[in-house]
């Protein structure tokens, strides 16, 4: 992702989050900190981007920051791609572990974390803002097998 994809993104982000949609400026200052402790990635068609992912990466641990897939292109394994993107980074930079928040009340994302191995190990109460929503905690060891996770689309390595 690049400053250039701003705009697309944000459209995205804005359908698909409401008013918890990160702001331009919060994207701007995410993309400012590539390539040192960010990455993001998008997945584009035709059409132009359908989907984004972010990654933080500190020491020996990752965490996603997000992940968007439009809801016209939901099933059709862009999320996997994306969790494999992220996994494949993270394990490149050298990280052992990944972490991640995900809504309690998104089941649809709950169920492709745990198919890539993250399992719940604890819930930030009123996470998401300004709704209130609680966030599961989720967490996955990594190995540098992990590194080609990208070649596992559309199912856990």
């Amino acid at each position: 992702m690049t400053t250039a994809d701003l705009d697309s993104v944000l459209e995205l982000e804005v359908a698909l989050f409401g008013a918890e949609a990160w702001s331009r400026q919060m994207l701007a200052g995410e993309l400012a900190q590539q390539p040192d402790s960010r990455y993001y990635v998008v997945a584009e068609d035709e059409e132009g981007i359908v989907a984004y992912a972010g990654l933080m990466t500190a020491g020996g641990q990752a965490d996603v920051l997000t992940i968007a897939v439009a809801t016209i292109r939901w099933g059709q394994g862009i999320g996997s791609e994306l969790v494999a993107a992220l996994l494949a980074e993270a394990a490149r930079r050298g990280c052992t572990e990944i972490f991640l928040e995900v809504r309690a009340d998104n089941a649809r994302a709950q169920r492709l974390y745990q198919r890539w191995g993250f399992t719940e190990i604890g819930i930030r109460r009123g996470y998401y803002q300004p709704s209130g929503t609680d966030a599961i905690v989720m967490r996955r060891d990594l190995a540098p097998a992990d590194a080609v996770a990208r070649d596992a689309v559309g199912g856990a390595p």
